[in-house]
């Protein structure tokens, strides 16, 4: 499993979504294949997996959106949250 990666899709319409997981989470593994299914564009980081200065800016960029170590985290467009397997929620967020 890669620590970062791009999954692309259809269906984010034009919105810059990143997720937040960690690698051994089921809700994150249920939250990202909910995303996949629906056909979402979005880049992804394990934070498990990340090492260094990486895992530091993923964690610093959690916490400015008052998040702090929850997981799955999914933002959309840089400041609205979705915390947590939140289907209905995501999927109202891609139109779906």
């Amino acid at each position: 499993m890669e620590a970062r990666g791009r999954v692309e899709g259809s269906a984010s319409g034009g919105n810059r979504v990143q997720f937040y997981g960690l690698s051994t989470c089921i809700w994150c593994r249920k939250a990202r294949a909910l995303l996949e299914e629906i056909g979402a564009s979005f880049d992804y980081a394990y934070v498990d997996l990340l090492v260094g200065s990486e895992r530091d800016a993923a964690l610093a960029e959690l916490a400015r959106l008052g998040r702090g170590e929850t997981f799955p985290t999914l933002v959309i467009d840089g400041d609205t949250c979705i915390v947590g397997f939140r289907p209905d929620e995501i999927r109202k967020a891609f139109g779906r």
